[in-house]
């Protein structure tokens, strides 16, 4: 008899899922003095506006309130992080250069002989060559 554990996982984890709705602040402006002190003298007059409110009010909704001002004030002084623009370089050429590594790789996996070894060797050196000088000259 044999026995066997077997553990699957998605292929779509939580992070990539996350990452598009999530608001980053550009934190790097607390580094600087004048931004923090700005940023410490919004959310506290923010702060000041909800300590008006009436305690009967709900848990819940009283998170919901401070958690907007935080963000709100967040947004105005820090302002939102901008995500790094890559460089487009990967057009039709690399695309072939990518589609002939993939067959290299299929042939070799149909038939691992050391000529299709060292074929598979060869076209990834050349792919790898060829996307580095891409990635350098644009």
């Amino acid at each position: 008899m044999v026995i066997a554990k077997v553990r699957e996982r998605l292929a779509v984890g939580k992070q990539t899922a996350q990452r598009f709705d999530m608001q980053r602040f550009n934190l790097r402006k607390l580094n600087e003095s004048e931004d923090r002190e700005q940023d410490q003298i919004e959310i506290t007059n923010r702060f000041a506006a909800l300590e008006n409110l009436n305690n009967d009010e709900d848990v819940n909704r009283t998170w919901e309130n401070i958690k907007e001002n935080i963000q709100t004030s967040a947004k105005e002084s820090l302002g939102l992080h901008k995500l790094k623009q890559h460089k487009p370089w990967f057009d039709e050429k690399c695309l072939g250069f990518f589609d002939q590594r993939k067959r290299a790789k299929m042939q070799w996996m149909q038939d691992p002989k050391q000529n299709n070894v060292d074929i598979l060797n060869n076209v990834r050196r050349e792919v790898s060559r060829h996307f580095r000088k891409k990635r350098r000259h644009t």
